[in-house]
């Protein structure tokens, strides 16, 4: 699976207060090899979307709502092409909030930022204390691995069955590594590491469908 290296990625926790709500989010950032136009075209057209994602359906422009097949679904609350996209995103009773940032860093590579809001509600915080920003994190991490082979490959590029990938020790090798990086981020963020840690154990069984050590 092309884009798998962990050095690329940056991963952060942080409070923040969203619409007079407090909350956290989790933060990724990213440099892919492509123009800043490009980047855009292949997260919001969604023939490409489902090239490297998900099957995508509703009315997408802003203001619409959205539904991803068999995942999230929401409003399309901000699109300003080609640099910045803000989602509801509603999923099994729970919304939150995703953020995408796109920035050139030259003719050849622009930097996403991706950040996904969630309010410190009971349901979520437990869900949290469970598994920590690796949760959520993660689940991005794969998806972000995905868009890099397709934008490295791009029609050529053949889906990756994750299923089959996360039992591979590249797939278990890179699970690991981002689930280390995701307990470093939470006890930066104020976590207790033996908690952290717990939680970065949990995150990693459940992605690879292994028992926690």
């Amino acid at each position: 699976m092309s884009g798998t290296t962990i050095e690329p990625i940056t991963r952060q926790v942080k409070p923040i207060e969203w619409e007079g709500k407090r909350g956290r989010s989790v933060v990724i950032e990213r440099t892919f090899p492509t123009l800043i136009e490009d980047l855009w075209d292949a997260i919001v057209t969604p023939e490409r979307l489902a090239r490297w994602f998900l099957p995508v359906h509703g009315d997408l422009v802003e203001g619409g709502r959205y539904q991803l097949d068999g995942n999230a679904g929401g409003t399309i609350r901000r699109c300003d092409t080609p640099r910045y996209l803000e989602l509801s995103w509603e999923m099994q009773g729970g919304v939150g909030w995703v953020l995408l940032n796109l920035e050139s860093q030259s003719d050849e590579s622009t930097r996403l930022t991706l950040e996904h809001i969630a309010e410190d509600e009971a349901h979520f915080l437990e869900f949290w204390a469970q598994y920590g920003p690796g949760s959520v994190g993660v689940g991005w991490d794969t998806a972000l691995v995905s868009l890099d082979g397709y934008i490295d490959a791009g029609e050529a590029y053949e889906p990756v069955d994750e299923n089959a990938w996360v039992t591979t020790d590249e797939g278990r090798a890179f699970m690991r590594a981002a689930s280390d990086d995701w307990v470093a981020a939470a006890i930066a963020f104020g976590t207790d590491p033996d908690v952290a840690k717990a939680a970065g154990k949990e995150t990693y069984a459940f992605y690879t469908g292994t028992s926690v050590e």
